[in-house]
């Protein structure tokens, strides 16, 4: 494993789990990135985001989970297995279970990094009956630089294979729809996910989420939100400016 990739990982890990953001507790939530085309890194589990060190990460090789994605009768057993057979160490931890839509969305364009956690007031937002309205609208404008002019919106389903098939199967139909690639997955009764090039990327996309959402809950509780329209989101979203602002960020 390159140490300088798997550094930038155990730092997003550390900030997303840690007592400042409060993004992730205990053994919630996991983290991922690319290391070529044949493996990625990913939290092992049982760890904690916040204490995570190198032998807490795992080496997988996608070519053992990605198929398990478009199988329609893989067994629990079956899945078990295929995590354990995955790892490139033998002798390293398992990988989470969540290594499965890892796996997925580290070969979507663009994407090296992937982070997954349980926000507070996003999923506020995710438990209530106003989840998809939150993924499919925008009220402020960086909300739209850092997340997107929407996120993909996945149903609930048990953690495992039957929500990473839920989000293989959303993804596809936001890029047939919209013609973008997401930034942010939002699963209903159940967290958060953002892609992007690098861990700086993921923790942007998801700070501003979770101040979207912030804002989103505040605002209801005066009689909104007041959204922005699909003009001033396409407007947003194509300014060279804001372009410009991305790339200078890192983004």
């Amino acid at each position: 494993m390159s140490a300088e990739v798997i550094q930038g990982l155990l730092e997003l890990s550390h900030q997303l789990g840690g007592d400042r953001l409060r993004m992730a507790i205990l053994g919630e939530g996991n983290t991922s990135v690319r290391l070529d085309a044949d493996t990625f890194a990913v939290k092992a589990s049982g760890s904690n985001l916040a204490s995570l060190r190198p032998g807490d990460v795992t080496t997988c090789r996608f070519d053992r989970l990605l198929p398990l994605i478009e199988s329609t009768s893989a067994t629990d057993a079956e899945v078990d297995a295929a995590l354990f057979a995955a790892r490139v160490d033998g002798q390293a931890k398992k990988p989470s279970i969540e290594a499965l839509f890892h796996a997925y969305l580290l070969t979507l364009p663009g994407v090296a990094c992937v982070g997954h956690v349980h926000a507070i007031a996003v999923n506020q937002i995710l438990c209530s009956p106003r989840a998809r309205e939150f993924a499919e609208r925008r009220a402020c404008p960086d909300e739209i630089v850092m997340c997107g002019i929407e996120s993909v919106f996945v149903p609930y389903a048990d953690p495992g294979l039957g929500l990473s098939q839920g989000i293989r199967q959303e993804v596809l139909a936001f890029v047939k729809r919209t013609g973008r690639d997401p930034k942010i997955i939002l699963l209903q009764n159940h967290g958060i996910i953002a892609v992007g090039p690098s861990p700086k990327a993921v923790l942007g996309s998801l700070l501003m989420a979770e101040k979207a959402a912030e804002i989103f809950i505040g605002a209801a509780a005066l009689g909104g939100p007041l959204f922005l329209t699909a003009a001033q989101c396409e407007r947003i979203a194509g300014r060279p400016d804001e372009h410009y602002r991305q790339k200078m960020l890192g983004l």
